[in-house]
């Protein structure tokens, strides 16, 4: 069955945001070529909204279409009472509210301040588009923020950082719907990378590094191909040709992220891609991603993703079966 996706257009959209959807979902397909989602999109009362760039969208529905939509969308938006007193309309708000009982929720950069008016990320985990992070935690200080990440899966409610990692997001929801192989055979569709490393962290202005100061991607490349074997931070650093203390801040200005959360992240992925692709027992999908012990494996698994590696493999396999994607 066609997973409808609805996407709420509001004024002052965000031009990228709002096309994000449209693009990304339209062209996941299933081995035999037909359509996985619908894309919809609607406004308050139907009317037509007014984006920064000299254009008008004149949508087919209005807000009653979320009650037939399985996710709801908001893209960014770069004004309106949502930014100003935490408010939105009353027809908005109860709209979302309502959508929220029965469909999944995602939010694209700043449309995460819509939801939070809406009253929907109280007690959640979510981001934002970091330059907006200090302005919502103001007007929304019951929202879990996290500004560091591209995006936050949090089950029925998923939310973005700015612009680009919509994609990321949305590729995110396909691989989780359908597996791997739909997500990668869309990412090369949208001529993007299936998965980004690090969050928006490495995106936030900082001054420029020192002149002479070396870029620690070619020890992160040199990590990917030893990720099975023991790699502290001495080792790192050695490789790297810096002291551990200046690759650690190298390392988390160019991908927001520690050295050891980084590796971390990496083995999961490695694991998970074994898990899709392989017939290897746990234990030595453990090995082979660095964890040692599928002790260990279930352990950061579960942190991740939720589930035991078991559980992961019969659910991805199920769905593509010769496939690679890291998240």
């Amino acid at each position: 069955m066609v997973h409808r996706i609805a996407v709420v257009a509001l004024d002052d959209f965000a031009t990228l945001d709002l096309g994000v959807p449209g693009q990304v979902f339209r062209v996941a397909e299933d081995a035999d070529g037909r359509r996985l989602y619908e894309i919809v999109t609607c406004t308050p009362g139907g009317r037509t909204v007014r984006g920064p760039a000299g254009f008008s969208v004149i949508p087919d529905h209005d807000l009653s279409v979320l009650a037939t939509a399985d996710t709801v969308i908001v893209p960014g938006v770069h004004s309106g009472s949502a930014f100003s007193d935490g408010t939105i309309g009353d027809e908005l708000r109860d709209a979302l509210r309502g959508a929220a009982l029965r469909s999944r929720l995602m939010s694209i950069c700043t449309g995460a301040f819509v939801l939070a008016a809406a009253g929907l990320l109280d007690g959640r985990p979510a981001t934002t588009h970091w330059r907006s992070a200090e302005l919502f935690r103001s007007l929304y200080p019951r929202v879990l923020l996290d500004p560091d990440v591209l995006f936050i899966d949090d089950g029925d409610l998923l939310t973005s950082a700015g612009v680009a990692a919509g994609i990321d997001l949305c590729l995110h929801v396909i691989r989780r719907d359908h597996g791997s192989e739909v997500a990668n055979r869309v990412a090369r569709r949208c001529v993007t990378p299936p998965w980004r490393e690090g969050g928006q962290a490495q995106y936030i202005e900082r001054p420029l590094p020192a002149a002479g100061d070396a870029t620690t991607a070619p020890t992160r490349a040199w990590m990917l191909d030893r990720l099975q074997e023991p790699l502290d931070l001495a080792t790192l650093a050695k490789h790297a040709r810096m002291s551990v203390r200046t690759f650690t801040r190298r390392f988390r200005e160019e991908t927001g992220l520690s050295p050891a959360r980084w590796l971390i992240r990496q083995r999961v992925e490695r694991a998970r891609h074994l898990l899709e692709t392989t017939e290897l027992p746990v234990d030595q999908v453990a090995v082979r991603a660095g964890f040692g012990t599928a002790v260990s494996l279930r352990q950061h698994l579960h942190a991740t993703v939720g589930v035991a590696p078991l559980t992961y493999r019969h659910t991805f396999r199920a769905e593509a079966p010769a496939a690679f994607r890291s998240a």
